[in-house]
């Protein structure tokens, strides 16, 4: 396996389990299953201004393949696959050779992560929802304004104010959740145990890369 610093690899959420430490704790967790991907593409200072690393995963019929992709794969000299992402390196960062196959593995227990994922979707919402706005009194003449946004303005400006919260798309959009846990690394089954949440639904494309602001757990 293929070295790298600012480690990265795609993966796929399974849903939530929890586990047992030694004493006895039960902590919720995700499975994510992580990789294997494959290097499909170097990029470095010299030639795109960056070094990084574009990684794939999930193979792919050809037949389902756009032209520009399928001519991109085949320069690569790899299968065609589904979800191709970049993973940027650190000046001096040991880069994988095109090809190279990366796994789980690259992480390990107690590591610290971001995850990049895209929320679910809840369609149009309320503020109540959308932006956890308190409700009105449901008496006294509440009647059927209890969950409105109420007031989007005043006198002067003779205008609503741009940014202001009111009901709207609620989810779907790409998040990203910092400095999160690594309880386990399955590398026989590909599997992440991550503490906590993961954005996104059941099978949903998850990137997992080294934290910017954490390295690992201390013992």
């Amino acid at each position: 396996m293929a070295t790298i610093i600012s480690k990265g690899i795609l993966g796929k959420k399974i849903g939530m389990t929890r586990i047992f430490t030694e004493e006895g704790l039960a902590i919720a967790c995700t499975l994510v299953e992580a990789g294997p991907c494959t290097v499909v593409q170097r990029k470095t200072e010299a030639a795109d201004g960056y070094e990084a690393v574009q990684i794939a995963y999930q193979p792919k019929r050809d037949k389902l393949i756009t032209k520009p992709m399928a001519g991109h794969f085949k320069k690569a000299g790899t299968e065609s696959f589904r979800h191709v992402r970049e993973v940027r390196l650190l000046d001096g960062d040991d880069a994988p050779e095109i090809g190279a196959r990366l796994t789980c593995d690259m992480f390990e227990d107690g590591d610290f992560v971001d995850l990049i994922g895209t929320s679910k979707g809840r369609g149009f919402t309320g503020v109540v929802k959308r932006h956890h706005f308190k409700t009105l009194k449901e008496s006294h003449g509440g009647h059927f304004f209890v969950r409105h946004a109420g007031s989007i303005g005043s006198r002067k400006p003779q205008h609503t104010l741009p940014g202001t919260r009111m009901a709207g798309q609620h989810g779907n959009k790409r998040c990203t959740m910092q400095n999160v846990e690594v309880l386990r690394v399955d590398a026989e089954k590909n599997l992440l145990y991550i503490k906590g949440g993961v954005p996104g639904a059941p099978n949903s494309l998850v990137l997992i890369r080294q934290a910017k602001k954490k390295s690992k757990k201390k013992s």
